[in-house]
């Protein structure tokens, strides 16, 4: 489809190149994946919780996730225990590893997108608050 105003092609080719220069930024400085650091990122969110709000939240696979949240607790950023209510469900944390690797991770991340934004020639506080008013709308508020 040839449209001058294809904005879903905009939109999923933005946050495609977006996800691949976090992916760049994060292998290179912390040598985790951006997908991975989504994960411990959701997980520091939510607080403890299971992998199937955490794949709701990532809006992604259990066992995509399942995969992933292996991978973290074997390198020691994420715990993985049985959940107390019973069942098959495990609960997942961050470790202190974790926590300090968002947030050292996640402030360099941050500050990097934004001065992308901003060295754009875009009003950063205007996209974030515009981004957010998106995603409120596909969640139905």
């Amino acid at each position: 489809m040839n449209h001058p105003n294809n904005l879903g092609l905009e939109l999923h080719t933005l946050v495609s190149r977006l996800e691949r220069a976090g992916d760049r930024i994060l292998r290179a400085d912390h040598g985790l994946s951006y997908r991975r650091f989504m994960v411990l990122v959701m997980v520091g969110e939510l607080g403890a919780s299971t992998q199937r709000a955490l794949a709701d939240g990532l809006a992604v696979t259990e066992p995509s996730v399942s995969r992933m949240v292996a991978a973290l607790a074997g390198t020691g950023l994420l715990t993985v225990a049985p959940d107390p209510a019973g069942g098959n469900r495990r609960r997942i944390a961050l470790t202190d590893a974790g926590r300090e690797l968002v947030e050292r991770a996640g402030t360099e991340l941050i500050r990097q997108l934004t001065e992308l934004v901003r060295s754009s020639g875009v009003p950063f506080e205007t996209y974030l608050a515009h981004t957010r008013r998106l995603n409120a709308a596909l969640d139905g508020g």
